[in-house]
């Protein structure tokens, strides 16, 4: 190991040097241009708000029978469909309706984000072998780096709140969707792509036509593990101010609630899975729905 002693290193001096400033800058950028970056999240924060109110204010009994038409729909089977009213009866039984649907809310607005970030990013990815070789790395580290670091630099930006948690949400939960949507399109038949340019398809024509629907599935199922990332956040968020699920979960840490804590975890777990059934079964159907078109 004596190869090691000559390793070039900075001084310890060097290296507290290097850490002051960058800290010190971090901190005058904050300082500067932090109210700004408020503001501009400030029409999200409404927006999120607001739903967040809309979903409390909401019966119990209508709310369920809007999830239920939804998981209807989406999944055309009646027997997951009673599975899913059956959840969030015994989540409304144990009283975590409230916080249920605090969760539902920054959830569903944390990946209506990223797929509304996500899938163009994805789409650019596709198109562009330049653009793919930039952002892999920037998923590479956005997947591998602790969740925890992500709250460091939101938090000194933006204080504790609903954004900051919504922000690391986000960052954590995106690459998924942007890999898949990447995958999906560059996974389309050539045979297909030939016969629609044969057709005389513009780019566009052929991306909304024919590439989207095509790849339909794997954005679907990048959707789905957005939504695993997401709720896989709720603990570490409510870290910061986020309210929902995850709140009493962190409680029953601090102060030994194990009751408190196996409840409240068992319903994150719940709206995992029913997450997880119904986004499976809609991306099941829309690929049998496009084999037979094609």
């Amino acid at each position: 190991m004596s190869w090691l002693n000559e390793f070039p290193q900075l001084s310890r001096k060097d290296l507290l040097t290097l850490r002051k400033t960058l800290d010190e800058a971090y901190r005058n950028f904050s300082r500067e241009y932090g109210d700004n970056i408020e503001a501009f999240f400030d029409p999200l924060l409404t927006f999120l708000v607001w739903f967040e109110k809309l979903l409390l204010a909401t019966p119990w009994w209508l709310m369920m029978a809007i999830i239920l038409g939804i998981a209807q729909f989406a999944t055309r089977s009646f027997k997951l469909t009673v599975m899913v009213g059956i959840s969030l009866f015994l989540i409304g039984y144990f009283g975590m309706w409230d916080d249920t649907m605090r969760t539902l809310s920054i959830i569903t607005v944390c990946t209506i984000l990223s797929i509304v970030i996500g899938i163009p990013v994805g789409i650019l990815m596709a198109r562009s072998n330049r653009a793919q070789a930039i952002v892999t790395p920037i998923l590479d580290v956005m997947q591998t780096m602790p969740a925890f670091v992500y709250l460091i630099p939101v938090v000194m930006l933006l204080g504790i709140g609903k954004i900051p948690g919504l922000i690391a949400v986000v960052i954590y939960a995106i690459p998924p969707v942007i890999r898949l949507t990447n995958l999906g399109i560059r996974l389309v038949d050539k045979d297909v792509l030939e016969a629609a340019d044969a057709y005389g398809a513009s780019p566009m024509q052929k991306l909304f036509q024919v590439q989207l629907p095509l790849a339909l599935p794997n954005i679907m199922a990048g959707v789905n593990q957005t939504i695993m990332m997401a709720l896989a956040m709720v603990v570490i968020a409510s870290m910061i101010g986020v309210k929902g699920l995850g709140q009493p979960v962190l409680k029953s840490i601090t102060n030994q609630y194990f009751t408190l804590g196996l409840l409240n975890g068992l319903a994150i777990v719940v709206l995992a899975i029913i997450f997880d059934r119904v986004s499976q079964a809609y991306a099941k159907r829309s690929q049998r729905y496009m084999e037979n078109r094609v």
